[in-house]
């Protein structure tokens, strides 16, 4: 089953949110697998509370050691495999790029969050080489405003697309309705609309950066497909 991979090469690039809201997504339809391999352990401590969907399973306190099994493990048990890594280029972080389907690594609007986005991007283009086969990737911008577009993001889009780096269509819009699940639980399908702001908007976000991140992973089954045609 496909393995999605969260990483950053800094911490605070919004790993867990991405990761947590996708998982969170995915779910009302299908299982998961949440496997938490950063030493902070944000994305188990969320699974843990009261509302995370019953068909999320969580793989706590994975690493170096047991990444690698722990994924293996789970690709036998649920539909998705989702990893969140820790913020840092470690053995743990690359081993679990090694098994990955897609890797996604988040980038806010500024500079130095592209170029720590480009660390990541080199560290998946090694492991690919190390591996003699490629691995897929893309850019996911977090935090981004609903309202406007700063001309930093635009730079910093224009640049990733002009190095041929592909960045979601979809990004992680900066939304109240996100911090809110972080903080109590549950999903965002289990919010009060009318104690946290934005929900329906947060809502729709996190279902077309699903729908993004499905459609990317039939794109590479069907290359890849086509590759051994």
């Amino acid at each position: 089953m496909p393995t999605i991979v969260f990483a950053s090469s800094k911490g605070g690039a919004g790993k867990t949110t991405a990761a947590i809201v996708l998982a969170s997504e995915l779910a009302q339809g299908t299982s998961v697998t949440l496997i938490d391999a950063d030493p902070n352990q944000h994305s188990a401590k969320w699974a843990q509370k009261e509302g995370c969907p019953s068909n999320i399973i969580l793989i706590e306190k994975s690493t170096e050691e047991t990444i690698i099994e722990d994924i293996d493990v789970a690709q036998e048990k649920t539909a998705f495999v989702l990893v969140d890594l820790e913020g840092t280029a470690s053995m743990a972080v690359a081993s679990a790029i090694s098994r990955a389907d897609l890797v996604i690594t988040l980038c806010q609007g500024s500079q130095d969050d592209a170029d720590e986005a480009v660390k990541t991007i080199k560290l998946v283009n090694r492991q690919a080489k190390v591996l003699n086969r490629g691995i897929p990737y893309v850019v996911l911008m977090t935090r981004t405003n609903p309202a406007i577009t700063p001309r930093t993001l635009k730079h910093i889009i224009n640049e990733f697309r002009s190095a041929g780096v592909e960045i979601l269509e979809t990004s992680l819009i900066d939304r109240e309705a996100f911090r809110a699940i972080r903080s109590f639980g549950g999903t965002i399908h289990d919010l009060d609309s009318s104690q946290v702001s934005g929900v329906e908007k947060a809502v729709a976000n996190a279902h077309a950066l699903a729908v993004e991140v499905i459609q990317k992973l039939k794109n590479i089954k069907n290359e890849k497909e086509l590759n051994y045609a």
